[in-house]
C-alpha cells in the first residue's frame, strides 16, 4: 500500500449514526432506517393477511359444512388434527398422556428381555409338537407296506410318536431312570407350565403394544420439528400400527 493511500486512510473521517436526542432518551433507542423497513414490511405482510381473511370470512357460505371442522381443535394456540378414536387403544393413549418416549423405550427393552429368558426356558416344545409334521418312508412293496410299523422302524415307544421333540429310542428309554411322581405332581408341574406360557403370551402383547406406542411418540416428535416443510401422511395411525409420513427429500451439505 502507498503513502498517499495509508496517509488518506488515516485522515478518513469515521461516521457516526445520530443517537438518540438527551431530551428523547426515554423513549429508548432511535430507530434506524434498516429497522423502521423491517418492520414496515411486517406490518403491511399482516395487514395483507388479515385482508385475506376478512375476505373469505365475507365469501363464506354459512350453511357450509366439512368434517375438518369437527376433526381439528386447538391446543396451546397450536391448531392440530384430533386423534382419530380408532387409532390409539385406551392403554396407549394413557402411555402417550403421562411419558415420555424415553420411558416407554425403557419398558420396552425391559419386556424384551424378560420375553427371551422366557421363551429360553420354555423352548416351546408343545407349540411344536401340536405343528404338523410329513415323514416319508419308502418300502419294497405292498406287502411290507401292510406290515410296516413305524414305532419299529423308529426304533422307539409308540406313545411317543406324535412327539416331534424330545423322542428317545428303545435303548435310552432302559438307561433312564423316572422318578416316582404321583397325579398331583403331574397336575402342579402342568398348571405351572401352563401359567409360564400365558405370562410369555402376555409379555409379548405388552412389548408389542410398547413398540407400537414408542413408534408413536417418535412420529409425534418428528412432526413437532417440522414447523415449515410439513411431511405427508401416507397411512392414518391404527391401534396395532404408528402412522406412515413421507418428508420430502432435500439434499444435505
Amino acid at each position: 500500500m502507498s503513502s498517499w493511500k495509508k496517509a488518506a486512510k488515516a485522515t478518513q473521517k469515521t461516521h457516526k449514526e445520530r443517537h438518540q436526542p438527551e431530551a428523547r432518551k426515554h423513549l429508548g433507542l432511535l430507530e434506524k432506517k434498516k429497522d423502521y423497513v423491517v418492520r414496515a414490511k411486517d406490518y403491511h405482510r399482516k395487514e395483507r393477511t388479515l385482508k385475506l381473511l376478512q375476505k373469505r370470512a365475507l365469501d363464506r357460505n354459512p350453511d357450509e359444512f366439512y368434517f375438518h371442522m369437527i376433526n381439528s381443535k386447538i391446543e396451546k394456540g397450536v391448531h392440530r388434527e384430533k386423534d382419530k378414536e380408532d387409532e390409539h387403544t385406551p392403554e396407549q393413549i394413557k402411555l402417550m398422556e403421562t411419558q415420555d418416549i424415553k420411558y416407554v423405550a425403557y419398558k420396552r427393552n425391559i419386556e424384551a428381555k424378560k420375553v427371551e429368558k422366557l421363551q429360553s426356558q420354555l423352548h416351546l416344545i408343545d407349540a411344536a409338537n401340536e405343528i404338523k409334521n410329513k415323514h416319508i418312508f419308502f418300502v419294497e412293496d405292498e406287502e411290507e407296506e401292510k406290515t410296516f410299523d413305524i414305532a419299529k422302524k423308529l426304533n422307539t415307544h409308540p406313545a411317543l410318536l406324535s412327539r416331534r421333540t424330545n423322542r428317545p429310542n428303545l435303548s435310552k428309554l432302559k438307561d433312564i431312570k423316572l422318578p416316582k411322581v404321583d397325579e398331583n405332581t403331574l397336575a402342579t408341574i402342568e398348571q405351572q407350565k401352563r401359567m409360564a406360557y400365558k405370562e410369555l403370551y402376555k409379555r409379548i402383547e405388552r412389548e408389542r403394544e410398547l413398540t407400537i406406542v414408542q413408534q408413536k411418540l417418535e412420529i409425534q416428535r418428528a412432526l413437532a420439528k417440522e414447523k415449515e416443510n410439513k411431511p405427508k401422511r401416507v397411512k392414518r395411525a391404527t391401534k396395532n400400527s404408528a402412522p406412515i409420513y413421507k418428508w420430502k427429500f432435500e439434499r444435505k451439505r
